[in-house]
């Protein structure tokens, strides 16, 4: 369901780096990266979408890959940009890009794969124009 001219608007969410993130090592866990990335997605679903329609969809993550770059450490500012790729029948393609604020240095880039998911029924929602132009930019912008 991409093309037609249009691009996925990037999202960007900051995360900060609290003591609990912080494992054994000196650095940010990598399960942390986990929630950064729920954390991101649902902020962009709820800057992207009215009212209604996050009232009527829920999303859950079927998918994630995740390489890591760097260490993102205490006292780090870390910025999550995240878009949506590909969406085909019930899934939708998303992706994460972790930066360290003051350098721009990439720790992580993560690709998911999601699913919407009627909130009435609990069943799997395809992905119509209704639920995906939210997430891009009109040709013109």
């Amino acid at each position: 369901m991409t093309g037609g001219g249009q691009r996925p608007v990037r999202f960007a969410h900051p995360v900060t780096v609290s003591p609990q993130d912080i494992d054994e090592l000196g650095h940010v866990n990598n399960v942390v990266y986990l929630r950064w990335v729920q954390e991101a997605a649902t902020a962009h679903w709820r800057a992207a979408a009215p009212a209604q329609l996050q009232a009527e969809v829920v999303w859950v993550v079927l998918r994630h890959e995740i390489d890591y770059r760097q260490a993102a450490r205490p006292g780090d500012r870390v910025i999550a940009t995240t878009w949506v790729g590909e969406a085909t029948g019930t899934r939708f393609e998303r992706f994460v890009q972790f930066t360290r604020a003051t350098d721009g240095a990439v720790l992580a880039d993560v690709r998911s794969v999601w699913c919407p998911i009627n909130a009435a029924t609990g069943r799997p929602r395809r992905i119509d124009p209704a639920l995906h132009d939210f997430f891009m930019e009109s040709p013109s912008a």
